[in-house]
């Protein structure tokens, strides 16, 4: 729609962690994404719209103009592209929001520090083989990385795995599984992805946003 301002979204924790930012912008969302089965959702303010996606959607969508901007996390920012500004993707605000961080875990009888000091070639298993392949490769040490998308603290209880690179909150459901963090990789945050050719041809109402946003976030 020519003139319409779309913010990519995804449901859960990012979701509502960013109302109280839209909410500061002057901004309501009109359905409820628990209630309503729509997947674009209209705002009290004219001329905005927000699109409902997966998280790892998002940057898709604002890089190929299905959404002028979104929020997402680092995470899934890292694992899109490691040259966002190729992409035609800006990334001009730290909201702040849906904290947590990347991790190595591994089973407590594992010892992780003799494996990685003596160089030797252990497996991972991640759904982010991209930052776990840099993180291993800065640290001189050779990995076997196996793409997982769920359950990942499955496998190093099943020897699939000697250890697991994750996103890791509070630790309950490692420590729930008899897994153990033994390495932090990077503190992640949602940020603001921003498509760079839509910031030219529609800047003003754009830059406004932004602003408040960024204004929100502190």
């Amino acid at each position: 729609m020519p003139g319409t301002i779309t913010l990519a979204l995804s449901k859960g924790r990012i979701f509502d962690d960013c109302l109280p930012l839209l909410a500061a912008a002057g901004i309501a969302v009109t359905d409820d994404p628990e209630k309503s089965r729509k997947l674009i959702l209209g705002t009290s303010l004219p001329g905005v719209r927000v699109v409902l996606v997966r998280p790892s959607d998002v940057p898709t969508y604002v890089e190929h103009g299905g959404a002028d901007l979104g929020v997402v996390g680092l995470d899934t920012l890292l694992e899109h592209s490691d040259d966002l500004a190729a992409c035609g993707l800006y990334v001009p605000v730290d909201l702040k929001i849906a904290r947590c961080r990347i991790s190595v875990a591994t089973r407590a009888d594992f010892d992780y520090a003799a494996a990685v000091q003596q160089g030797s070639r252990i497996r991972v298993a991640s759904k982010y083989t991209q930052i776990a392949r840099q993180h291993f490769a800065d640290k001189g040490v050779h990995v076997d990385l196996i793409k997982l998308y769920g359950s990942m603290e499955l496998a190093p209880l099943t020897g699939l795995a000697d250890a697991i690179v994750d996103l890791v909150s509070t630790g309950s459901t490692l420590k729930a599984n008899h897994l153990v963090e033994v390495e932090r990789i990077l503190d992640i945050s949602a940020r603001l992805v921003v498509n760079q050719a839509a910031l030219k041809l529609k800047r003003e109402p754009l830059r406004q946003l932004i602003d408040a946003f960024a204004r929100a976030a502190g």
